[in-house]
């Protein structure tokens, strides 16, 4: 992909005559409905959709995004540009497009910087209207594992201590409290994989008068520093499904991180397999402050 992934608000509007342009609105039809960039196609299954790693799981999400993108006007000629309310409202959903880009093999996909509340602070309109979309057959590139980790990958580097296991959850995920998101029992086992750190992806973004906006590269590097990895460090990022991770690997490659793959499965998928081992409780235990030296 030779694009740039962040897209500002004045560049996309720019481009949005072009016909090799689509919008990929993520957000819910009620959000989508209420306002939306003109042109823009609402597709909320880029957020919703549960994936697993296993082959027939591999299988079935490449079958859906290949259907719902093509259906969508994209062929491989146009550029898709994800769009969320803010960076920090939609749990990473427009990063959750552009990774599913990735992960097909799609040669032209960005993400529009700090979101439609970056955009209507530009002074830019919206509109209900919904555009009438012609539909393409949307090309698959078997990109491996590039981009993409099963839980098999992931249980491999468990023992790995040259592999960063990167969580970038919420807090009551990483401690243990929460199984998700969507309630504290959702999921059925609570916890961490083993030896994973953590960065919550809320630290990849800092507020702006336009709203959260992805840190610079050094403040990203730095804060990647504070749990040991650098440049050159393979990551490993799992969150919840995908979303959140999505976030990050974008900051990431944003910082030139250029070894980071997904494990899409994420939680949603290892805490339903008992047979894969979890960390809980507390991720540390207590240290006491050692004595003043006389």
């Amino acid at each position: 992909m030779s694009e740039k992934v962040l897209i500002s608000p004045t560049d996309l509007a720019a481009m949005i005559p072009s016909p090799h342009v689509v919008v990929i609105d993520t957000r819910s039809p009620d959000a989508y409905a209420a306002g939306h960039i003109a042109g823009a196609v609402n597709l909320f299954e880029v957020f919703t959709f549960l994936a697993m790693s296993t082959p027939e799981g591999v299988d079935e999400l490449k079958a859906t995004f290949a259907t719902h993108f093509g259906a969508a006007g994209l062929s491989g000629a146009e550029t898709a540009v994800f769009v969320e309310e803010s960076m920090n409202s939609g749990f990473g959903m427009s990063c959750r497009g552009y990774f599913l880009m990735q992960f097909l093999g799609y040669p032209h996909a960005q993400v529009l910087h700090g979101g439609l509340s970056a955009w209507k602070a530009a002074g830019l309109p919206l509109t209900t209207e919904v555009p009438v979309v012609t539909p393409k057959t949307f090309p698959v590139v078997d990109t491996g594992q590039d981009v993409i980790i099963n839980y098999e990958t992931m249980l491999a580097a468990v023992g790995d201590d040259g592999v960063a296991k990167l969580d970038v959850r919420d807090v009551d995920e990483w401690v243990g409290t929460s199984s998700s998101p969507y309630g504290p029992d959702y999921a059925p086992r609570k916890g961490r994989i083993p030896g994973a750190v953590w960065l919550e992806w809320y630290r990849m973004m800092k507020p702006t008068a336009a709203g959260p906006m992805f840190k610079s590269k050094d403040e990203i590097l730095a804060e990647c520093a504070t749990v040991g990895i650098t440049p050159e460090t393979p990551v490993f990022l799992y969150c919840f499904k995908g979303a959140r991770a999505s976030n990050t690997l974008v900051a990431l490659k944003e910082a030139g991180i250029t070894d980071v793959r997904m494990y899409f499965g994420s939680w949603n998928e290892w805490s339903r397999n008992p047979e894969l081992p979890i960390e809980a409780g507390l991720p540390f235990a207590a240290k006491p402050m050692s004595a003043a030296a006389e």
